[in-house]
């Protein structure tokens, strides 16, 4: 069974950078698409980014040029990295992943069957 843990969360001020792994075990993530999940206070989980096996990613408007998702199948590790955050940055970050069946990603929650725990992100001055 694959298992995902998020870790790189923080506070950061606006405008700064951020990196956040998600490292898998259990099996190797060649064969998962992965996507990003954020929940910010007092609102739901959103999806903000993923990637499919193939590399091919998609991220959602708000994050466009800020945020990018890539994956290191060696170190079994997919990053989100962010750069000039934004106060409506700040949440619980979650990944996600479901195994390939279709060469495409999405960012819709109930399309992911494993998760990891989260991580916060702060965004503050």
């Amino acid at each position: 069974q694959l298992r995902l843990a998020e870790s790189g969360g923080g506070l950061v001020q606006p405008g700064g950078s951020l990196r956040l792994p998600c490292a898998a075990s259990g099996l190797t993530l060649d064969d998962y698409v992965i996507g990003w999940f954020r929940q910010a206070p007092g609102a739901g989980l959103a999806g903000i980014s993923c990637i499919t096996t193939g590399d091919i990613s998609n991220n959602i408007d708000p994050v466009k040029g800020r945020f990018t998702i890539s994956r290191d199948n060696a170190l079994n590790t997919v990053y989100l990295q962010m750069k000039d955050v934004k106060y409506e940055d700040t949440g619980v970050y979650y990944c996600a992943s479901v195994h390939d069946r279709s060469g495409e990603c999405r960012t819709t929650a109930g399309w992911y069957d494993e998760w990891g725990h989260g991580t916060q992100v702060t965004v503050s001055s």
